[in-house]
């Protein structure tokens, strides 16, 4: 009599597999969850951080470029600083919150311009249906010796911006306004450092973004040295 030793599962063995594979699976599906979401969170705030990076570039490399003003005045390409509210600039249709000369445009061989250019940084209302905030543009005057108002080149820079300003410490104090182009003015140099304060819409309790840029370029005066030779 021949008898068949064949081995197979149990119920109870079958039951704990499946449990123990849904127990894998469950957790292999709840850390592959965790990693896209996680994912999906850090390319929103790399979006997000992108053009306020961009932005912050570009206005660290302006001012760094600022050109020092002649003698307290505003001449054509010896330039003017002013920073305050309600600033208007020649061909920009929006009130200004700084205007400058700096030597930040590129050399090019196919257009005369020189490096000095005038830049403007100011809110406009946004073109977007719905979009909270104003946008922050850059604004780019190339050709200074025109007798006309110049060519305006508007360059988006960061929207859902409340409110930008500008201020300009003087070695003792912060000031709200600085304006060297005023036959009047107090400030006939450019500041030692400017700080700016970009609060962005939306959220009212979040910190604005500030930066603060030294400005190593000081004007010359026309101050007259003297000199006595004695016996």
């Amino acid at each position: 009599m021949k008898t068949n030793n064949t081995s197979a599962f149990t119920l109870i063995e079958m039951i704990l597999a499946i449990g123990v594979a849904s127990l894998v699976l469950l957790t292999a599906n709840l850390v592959l969850f965790t990693a896209l979401h996680l994912r999906d969170d850090t390319a929103n705030m790399v979006d997000a951080a992108t053009p306020v990076d961009s932005m912050v570039s570009f206005l660290k490399r302006d001012l760094q470029g600022c050109v020092a003003p002649t003698n307290g005045t505003s001449k054509v390409l010896s330039g003017g600083f002013r920073a305050g509210n309600g600033l208007t600039s020649v061909g920009v249709s929006d009130p200004v919150a700084v205007e400058m000369f700096t030597t930040t445009g590129a050399l090019s061989a196919s257009q005369p311009w020189g490096e000095i250019q005038r830049v403007t940084y100011e809110l406009k209302m946004p073109t977007t249906t719905g979009a909270i905030g104003r946008d922050l543009y850059r604004s780019i005057a190339r050709n200074l010796l025109t007798f006309n108002s110049p060519t305006v080149e508007e360059q988006f820079m960061l929207g859902g911006v409340e409110s930008v300003k500008f201020s300009c410490y003087d070695g003792a104090i912060w000031q709200d306004a600085w304006d060297t182009t005023s036959a009047t003015a107090v400030n006939t140099n450019l500041p030692l450092a400017v700080k700016v304060a970009i609060q962005m819409a939306g959220n009212a309790q979040a910190q604005p973004v500030q930066i603060i840029v030294p400005l190593d370029v000081v004007a010359r005066t026309n101050m007259v040295f003297s000199t006595t030779s004695g016996g």
